[in-house]
């Protein structure tokens, strides 16, 4: 799924200013979407079959947000929280349960508001790195100290708080994997 969303939304607008072609990242969005959707009825097969409507909604919402559909009425902060914060958690949940309980639409809104937050770093940091031409400033301290401002300055606690923020969901991931364990 990860490869048909990066690749459609490089199709509306270059934001990762790759140089594939359109066919290419055509190729790539269709072979990523059918790819996910086949593993996703293979486990509705295997698990239940109620898993059918995520694996629809998946589908549609990684259109719809990556393509901007609706006007991009969909392309916003809370709807990236959503659709890949809240809603591969509250999934994958489903999926090993099988069953809507506090536990999952809890881990399902800690990962939505972990999203919120990457979303709110990281939109900053991009802007820093691909649309700053220039950054010049002084800051000027309460105890008289001066620090130069430049991009990389202004961007290193940003990118530093994301470098946190993947490693703590990995271990997080790993930590409720070792739960179901044996």
């Amino acid at each position: 799924m990860g490869v048909a969303a990066h690749a459609l939304d490089e199709l509306n607008g270059r934001p990762l200013r790759t140089r594939l072609s359109r066919g290419t990242l055509i190729g790539l969005a269709a072979a990523g979407l059918a790819g996910a959707v086949a593993i996703g009825a293979a486990g509705a097969v295997a698990i239940s079959l109620w898993l059918i409507p995520l694996i629809a909604v998946g589908a549609v919402l990684v259109l719809a947000y990556n393509l901007e559909l609706l006007g991009g009425r969909l392309h916003t902060d809370l709807w990236f929280a959503l659709a890949w914060g809240a809603f591969p958690a509250f999934t994958g949940y489903f999926a090993c349960s099988l069953r809507v309980r506090p536990a999952g639409v809890l881990v399902a809104a800690a990962c939505c508001l972990l999203s919120v937050a990457q979303r709110r770093l990281s939109a900053p940091v991009r802007e820093l790195r691909r649309g700053t031409v220039s950054l010049e400033g002084v800051q000027r301290l309460e105890s008289g100290e001066l620090r130069e401002l430049d991009a990389a300055a202004v961007a290193a606690p940003l990118d530093g708080a994301l470098r946190v923020i993947w490693l703590a969901l990995v271990l997080l991931a790993a930590g409720l994997v070792a739960v179901r364990l044996p």
